[in-house]
């Protein structure tokens, strides 16, 4: 696969669609490895996962252009939704895009995070 069709593909993988466990006990591990990250030209986890080096069930995946995640977001948010409703998220989700540091981004690859089955609260931390 060549790097540009990598770097375009829009990719949701069911390792990641698990049930979480409450957010305090997640919060401090996430944000010392967002301290830690920096961006980078290596690899990610997503990277891996895509070029097959990393196992994981894909349940949506397609080549839309990244200009600079200008269009992807509203793609990214769309099959959000549509994987929520897949997963059986209709009584409510979160969607959470976490961006540098201080964000808790500890990789640096556009994704987005969807949180439900279970009551959200708010602030959300």
């Amino acid at each position: 696969m060549n790097d540009e069709i990598k770097k375009s593909r829009l990719s949701v993988f069911s390792s990641h669609l698990t049930r979480l466990p409450p957010a305090s006990s997640l919060m401090a591990s996430e944000k010392e490895a967002a301290l830690a990250a920096a961006p980078s030209d290596s690899p990610t986890i997503f990277d891996k996962i895509i070029n097959k080096e990393i196992p994981a069930t894909v349940v949506y995946e397609d080549d839309k252009a990244e200009e600079r995640h200008c269009e992807i977001l509203g793609c990214l948010l769309y099959t959000a939704k549509l994987v929520a409703k897949q997963e059986g998220l209709e009584d409510g989700f979160r969607i959470v895009i976490n961006d540098g540091p201080k964000g808790c981004q500890s990789v640096y690859h556009i994704h987005v995070h969807l949180i439900g089955g279970r009551q959200m609260n708010w602030p959300p931390g």
